[in-house]
């Protein structure tokens, strides 16, 4: 998989994508993940990506030249099954979505800034719009690092035990059950007994019945 990553602070995105799985990912060649700032494409002698609105009104506005002028170079160089905006007003990031965009081979990523991006560039180049949640963040930057990580980790070969992934949380709408790791018994707090048995089937069902108590209890909305 190939990611570019469209940024104004590409320093931002250094540590996040260095460390961990992000680094695993990139060493074993299943993943490649290029920053690109946008000012470098900004043909302004000042550099300048944005700009103030048509119409009136507080903040500023990136600019449409830098950023389509980048956009359609990396498409000169290859097909992009999409090119996603990261803003507050998305599609909310769920694990259907994440599973969905793992398949992908090539993804363009655009994080905005001040109060967003000129709409002719969402109109014309942008194919998905994602968010992480109901609030604002001062970039987009965090927001793709986030969805970056919920498409690699899903990477067959990215993870060593690739079964880990496929139990996580909202993979079949319920939360992970409790686990647990030696000691079995910590001053008195101890490991259920059915996780010592070596039962598997009843192992199984005890985990099953536990993730289903804690979504409903938790999260009754993904049962709905």
């Amino acid at each position: 998989m190939r990611i570019d990553i469209l940024t104004i602070l590409p320093d931002l995105l250094q540590g996040p994508f260095s460390e961990s799985i992000m680094k695993r990912a990139q060493e074993r060649e299943l993943l490649t993940l290029e920053i690109h700032n946008i000012r470098d494409y900004s043909q302004n002698k000042h550099k300048k990506v944005d700009d103030t609105q048509y119409g009136g009104g507080a903040g500023m506005v990136m600019t449409v030249q830098p950023i389509v002028d980048l956009i359609e170079k990396l498409q000169s160089e290859r097909s992009y099954d999409e090119i996603i905006f990261m803003t507050p007003d998305g599609e909310v990031l769920e694990q259907e979505l994440s599973n969905d965009l793992s398949l992908k081979e090539n993804l363009i990523i655009l994080c905005g800034h001040y109060k967003g991006i000129d709409e002719r560039i969402r109109e014309h180049f942008i194919t998905k719009e994602i968010s992480i949640g109901s609030y604002v963040l001062t970039g987009g930057e965090l927001a793709a690092c986030v969805l970056v990580d919920s498409i690699v980790r899903l990477i067959p070969g990215v993870i060593n035990d690739e079964t880990s992934a496929l139990t996580d949380s909202f993979q079949d709408n319920l939360l992970s059950p409790p686990v647990y790791t030696k000691p079995a018994d910590y001053k008195g707090m101890k490991v259920p007994d059915v996780l010592l048995s070596g039962n598997f089937a009843k192992i199984d069902k005890w985990r099953e019945e536990k993730a289903m108590e804690r979504t409903r209890e938790r999260r009754p909305d993904l049962l709905e």
